[in-house]
């Protein structure tokens, strides 16, 4: 766990209950509300983009902006712990995008965000502004941003195990995006099996297969993707 953030920073009251970083949560929980709201009045939807490093949460941004972007305005925040690589990669693509080096921190909290978006300068012509986030299964779930939405980017090679290992983060979000499925001929990962334990933890989360490489199952995700731009929760 990172010193920087205070997520290891536990508390064991006489119960032996422990609680983890109270006040630092407590504060990430009043800005990120304040980010919402400063979001809903321009009518800007906000996706929390999750998933281990590698994993594929670039890739899918920059096969999704392009499909969506002659209909929906859309900005990014780019998340790392160093280096601005896959900032280039999305400004690439024509569309404002602010990067944040976290020096350490394993993910993003509310107060890198509200900088950014006041750097962003966002107003009401804009749809959509993707968020993706430090490469970390664990971190990022106890850390709310202000998101309408978090998505988590799981690829085949992490296996077919990764909901049941890591409940947190999967049964907080609302979509579930399985990546790399092209290669699934050639590794031991069972599709259905991985759909069944995403559900078990979060049967709400809509769950999608995909290929960056062929294209498969990307259409499904860009539809959900717009549907959700126009009906936040």
């Amino acid at each position: 766990m990172c010193k920087e953030c205070g997520c290891g920073e536990n508390n064991i009251d006489e119960k032996g209950t422990i609680s983890i970083g109270k006040e630092i949560l407590a504060e990430n929980s009043h800005i990120a509300a304040h980010n919402r709201e400063h979001l809903d009045k321009l009518g800007v939807v906000m996706f929390n983009i999750v998933g281990s490093p590698g994993s594929g949460k670039t890739t899918l941004l920059e096969k999704t902006i392009p499909a969506l972007k002659d209909d929906l305005k859309i900005a990014v925040i780019e998340g790392d712990l160093e280096t601005d690589n896959d900032k280039n990669r999305i400004d690439a693509l024509g569309v404002p995008c602010y990067q944040i080096c976290t020096h350490g921190a394993c993910h993003l909290d509310a107060k890198m965000v509200h900088h950014a978006l006041h750097e962003l300068n966002l107003d009401e012509n804009y749809d959509i502004i993707f968020v993706e986030n430090v490469g970390n299964l664990v971190c990022p779930a106890d850390f709310p941003l202000g998101e309408n939405f978090r998505v988590v980017v799981l690829s085949t090679p992490e296996g077919d195990d990764k909901p049941e290992k890591y409940p947190t983060i999967f049964h907080g979000s609302d979509a579930v995006v399985l990546s790399k499925i092209d290669i699934i001929p050639h590794i031991d990962f069972d599709t259905e099996k991985c759909r069944e334990r995403s559900y078990n933890v979060n049967p709400k989360a809509r769950f999608f297969t995909v290929s960056a490489k062929t294209g498969e199952g990307l259409q499904k995700w860009f539809e959900w993707v717009k549907w959700a731009a126009n009906s936040p929760k």
